[in-house]
């Protein structure tokens, strides 16, 4: 098999150069390395040069740190990679790495269209954390405050624990994710805990190239249908459905007020449009603005904003509250940040939703919902189940 080494050597590094984007997916293995993908690139990373340091400090103050350290000490053109918590007071997974090997999008490369390797034989059990009916309760619980004015939405979430007779190839999961939805966000990095953080978000919270950034909120959800006329009709059915324009209004302002402080000009679309992933449909809306202070980083904007009523709720703080009442586990990793940044300030941060944060034998799946006066607890326990899918089919499990 060809090295990361050896392609890159080759200089195959030009949009679209067959292979260049699978080698680096190819190359990579648990622990040693962590791994990006977006639309407008793939990342390598290999050890670690630099840690960000955990503290009181800002953690931009702390990550700009580290990528000076980095730079004093010889490192060229350094990159800080890895996943930010759903709290922001709990220690980051971020590192300068040894080294970094960039390509372009995986969606560029002709040979992400072969079929990733079949999930292994293996003998999962299941335990829902909590049981999906007591998720619905939790939800009802959070109707009748938001119906008696105590709030404006909550995000809800559960998840399920996995547990197989043996240890799983966490490479092939990865390669089952990307091939499912190259045009999306696939990451693995590894957690402070010693597993890793493994999954294929389909949402952008923001990037920055230079002056211009770009954010792409989702809220508002729909399972797909292999049935061509349902998956049409239940898309459609999205677009009309107050409940979910309101859901997605909610989170659209909360940007749209979190980033105009930065912005000369900011661009936002007065409707939502579609996006789709293997599993769902969602709600989206691109909004795109010119930095008034091109100091401001592209964590700096992700900063500003996380975390937005799309994985948290609104009113922020009180929403907070709620989910500490309500979910019966720590989120960790799940609803955080994942994604670089360079010292220039360019870089791209993804929300961390359809992911696994995985141990061992061990996995936990994460999916949530967003909860408002007109949710029914059902329907939301069910768009949970089916955002389960994305990561159940990458390791051949079902509910």
């Amino acid at each position: 098999m060809t090295t990361v080494h050896e392609t890159l050597a080759r200089g195959e590094t030009a949009a679209g150069a067959v292979g260049v984007a699978t080698a680096l997916l190819d190359a990579y293995r648990p622990g040693a390395h962590r791994f990006f993908a977006s639309p407008t690139r793939t990342l390598l990373a290999e050890g670690t040069h630099t840690r960000v340091a955990h503290d009181e400090r800002p953690l931009t103050d702390r990550v700009r740190e580290a990528l000076g350290t980095a730079a004093a000490q010889g490192a060229a053109d350094p990159v800080v990679i890895g996943a930010i918590p759903f709290d922001r007071t709990a220690p980051a997974a971020l590192v300068v790495p040894a080294a970094l090997h960039r390509a372009p999008a995986l969606a560029a490369d002709p040979l992400i269209a072969l079929p990733a390797p079949p999930p292994e034989p293996v003998a999962w059990t299941l335990r829902p954390v909590p049981a999906p009916e007591r998720y619905a309760e939790a939800v009802a619980a959070a109707v009748r405050r938001m119906r008696d004015g105590e709030f404006g939405k909550v995000v809800l979430a559960r998840a399920l624990d996995l547990t197989a007779d043996r240890t799983p190839g966490l490479s092939a999961m990865l390669q089952r994710l990307a091939r499912r939805d190259p045009h999306g966000y696939t990451f693995a990095v590894p957690t402070a805990t010693g597993g890793t953080l493994l999954g294929a978000s389909p949402e952008l919270l923001v990037s920055r190239r230079g002056t211009a950034l770009v954010a792409n909120p989702l809220a508002g959800s729909a399972p797909r249908s292999e049935d061509l006329a349902e998956d049409v009709q239940r898309a459609a059915a999205l677009l009309r459905s107050a409940k979910d324009l309101h859901e997605h209004a909610v989170v659209v302002d909360a940007m749209r007020a979190a980033l105009t402080p930065y912005c000369a000009g900011l661009h936002v679309p007065r409707r939502p449009t579609l996006v789709k992933t293997a599993a769902m449909w969602h709600l989206s809306t691109t909004l795109t603005g010119t930095l008034a202070d091109p100091a401001a980083t592209a964590l700096d904007l992700a900063c500003a904003v996380h975390p937005t009523p799309a994985v948290c709720g609104a009113p922020t703080a009180h929403a907070r509250r709620v989910i500490g009442e309500l979910e019966p586990f720590d989120r960790g990793l799940y609803t955080g940040i994942v994604g670089w940044g360079d010292a220039a300030g360019d870089g791209e941060w993804v929300v961390t939703i359809r992911c696994a944060e995985t141990r061992g034998q061990d996995l936990r799946l994460y999916a949530g919902a967003g909860v408002v006066a007109d949710s029914d607890p059902a329907a939301e326990t069910a768009e949970t189940g089916a955002k389960f899918r994305t990561f159940l089919d990458a390791v051949g499990a079902a509910l």
